[in-house]
């Protein structure tokens, strides 16, 4: 069991953000340290995340979402394959005005994901249990974010339907996926952007995936 307290993930988050050039109200980092924290306690059970120490998740998990939060677009969000809800619960903290969808095929990890956002007092995500090819909202979302979810064709293929109008898919990654670029489907055109994660020893990156031709 850990023995950090709140105060010091809160702090630790703030401190990180501002090195992401980004400003946390207080309660937004408060927030942000009890999901840690809620979500550490749930792993000893439940085994959601392979980082155990709190302190470790603030970099691993909170900046490294919010190190895609300026890439986020529009009001209509969804994670697919969020698992714990990672990065989705992360960024609709700290995006209050944002409507997040957050989606994956564990009953499990959802049950965690239900629990948080009620501990939180979330009130601007909704939870979806399904696979992602079969589910198709109407409307459609402005950005699609997916974290370790899949190689960015089987992303493209399995979640391109979601976004609508000039979306786009979003996918966090560890080195520059040049293969996985080389393989998109035709009709769609991906930026990669190197992203710096404080405290974080690894490389990343954001891909940006959009459509190059409206869909048939």
């Amino acid at each position: 069991m850990t023995d950090v307290q709140p105060a010091e993930l809160a702090e630790a988050i703030l401190a990180g953000a501002r090195r992401l050039g980004q400003t946390l109200p207080a309660g937004e980092a408060e927030r942000l340290a009890r999901l840690l924290l809620l979500l550490e306690k749930w792993s000893r059970a439940y085994n959601l995340t392979a980082i155990r120490d709190p302190r470790m998740m603030v970099v691993e998990h909170v900046l490294d979402a919010l190190a895609i939060r300026p890439s986020l677009e529009g009001e209509r969000i969804a994670d697919v394959g969020t698992g714990a809800g990672l990065p989705g619960l992360i960024l609709a903290v700290t995006e209050p005005s944002r409507h997040f969808t957050l989606l994956d095929a564990s009953a499990k990890k959802l049950r965690f994901v239900r629990q948080a956002i009620a501990e939180l007092g979330l009130r601007n995500v909704d939870v979806v249990h399904a696979r992602v090819e079969d589910y198709a909202p109407d409307p459609g979302f402005d950005t699609v974010v997916c974290r370790a979810f899949a190689p960015l064709p089987r992303f493209v293929e399995s979640s391109g339907h979601l976004i609508s109008g000039d979306g786009k898919l979003l996918a966090q990654k560890g080195l520059s996926p040049d293969d996985e670029l080389a393989a998109l489907p035709p009709g769609w055109a991906a930026a990669v952007e190197p992203l710096t994660v404080p405290d974080l020893a690894k490389t990343r990156h954001v891909v940006s995936v959009r459509r190059t031709e409206k869909p048939a």
